[in-house]
């Protein structure tokens, strides 16, 4: 497969951004593009002669969507273009009137152009990412599976070792069980890109996702 991946920690919260990009046909997707990663973006996108023809979020959280209005005016002021926006459709509206809890800086509005759902499939080349609607963190929190490459951008559902958060607005534990189960379904040897943190794999997760759902709840809170 003809795609490269990179992961750039930034921001306060040491967001994971995954910048991904199908080497022959030169274009990109970014996934939760926090601030400030715009002058990093752009500088990895213009080395490897990058389009970016997508910018989607896991979750409407301000850590996570941050750059979005930065990185669109970019597009729109080099490119003549719009730039894409993806999110979930029951967390659009974070992105539309963001109220961040607790965010350094201001988080300025965006207006999604694609509202995704359970199913959908967001592509750039060879590259295929599945969404799976997980939600937990916020209602609208899905991950990214990208089944050939054996990789899944899980936002802040799951961590290596750890879950979402889910006593913030829109958080619901019984629903983000249910998602971590869902998620250890997929072949141990996954790849995992949490939306912080170190990456896992499924296989190295799954034993105390099982022992969750044989309790039936999940004991503690994580960031």
């Amino acid at each position: 497969m003809s795609a490269e991946l990179l992961v750039l920690p930034i921001g306060p919260l040491r967001t994971n951004v995954a910048l991904i990009g199908d080497t022959d046909r030169r274009e990109a997707i970014v996934i939760d593009p926090a601030i400030p990663s715009l002058a990093d973006l752009v500088a990895r996108l213009a080395e490897r002669e990058w389009r970016l023809i997508l910018a989607l979020v896991t979750h409407g959280h301000w850590d996570h969507t941050g750059e979005l209005a930065a990185l669109a005016e970019h597009v729109q002021q080099h490119e003549g273009r719009t730039l894409p926006i993806a999110v979930h459709e029951r967390d659009r509206h974070r992105l539309e009137d963001p109220r961040p809890l607790a965010a350094p800086f201001p988080i300025p509005a965006v207006i999604p152009t694609r509202d995704l759902t359970e199913g959908d499939h967001i592509r750039a080349g060879e590259i295929d990412l599945a969404v799976l609607h997980t939600p937990g963190h916020t209602e609208g929190s899905i991950s990214l599976h990208d089944a050939a490459a054996g990789v899944l951008y899980s936002g802040d559902t799951l961590f290596r070792g750890a879950w979402g958060r889910t006593d913030l607005p829109g958080g619901d534990a019984v629903a983000m069980l249910a998602s971590l189960q869902r998620l250890a379904g997929l072949d141990p040897a996954t790849r995992v890109i949490p939306g912080h943190g170190r990456e896992t794999t499924i296989a190295a997760e799954h034993a105390w996702i099982s022992s969750a759902g044989r309790i039936g709840h999940l004991g503690r809170l994580h960031e």
